[in-house]
């Protein structure tokens, strides 16, 4: 079962999808964001694509598990796209979840500092690897 990943922010949407047997995320792209119904329609094109029975989605706490102002607006981005799935049809059985993602921007930009990667060109993949980082957050626990 395919599994796709995504780092919801206010300008950009990081995707990742797991492989066929849910072990290993693996970065997909990095939208940029138009509104709402349009962002969600391309998640919708990526689903289909991988054929994903399930999305799992990074959920901004705050460190002390509260609620931020961006957790709001990811809450609202995972229910048009609910509500999207559900009016779909075929893909209305599509699972929806939350993977935490506290400090996964952290971890992305380590890895890609420790790629070597210029300054420039990390801001350009940088919530595309968060969002790799969520999805194998979400895949190890799932194995654990």
């Amino acid at each position: 079962m395919r599994i796709l990943g995504l780092d919801v922010g206010d300008k950009t949407v990081g995707v990742a999808v797991s492989d066929p047997l849910g072990i290993i995320a693996s970065g997909v792209t990095t939208l940029e964001r138009v509104g709402i119904r349009k962002d969600t329609g391309k998640i919708i094109d990526y689903i289909k694509e991988y054929g994903c029975e399930k999305v799992v989605i990074g959920l901004p706490l705050n460190l002390d598990e509260s609620d931020s102002i961006q957790t709001e607006k990811v809450r609202e981005f995972r229910s048009m796209l609910e509500n999207k799935l559900k009016s779909s049809g075929s893909l209305s059985k599509v699972l929806v979840e939350w993977q935490d993602e506290r400090y996964s921007t952290v971890e992305a930009e380590e890895v890609l500092i420790e790629a070597n990667m210029s300054r420039e060109d990390r801001k350009k993949i940088i919530d595309r690897q968060a969002a790799i980082v969520i999805l194998q957050r979400y895949l190890d626990r799932r194995t654990v």
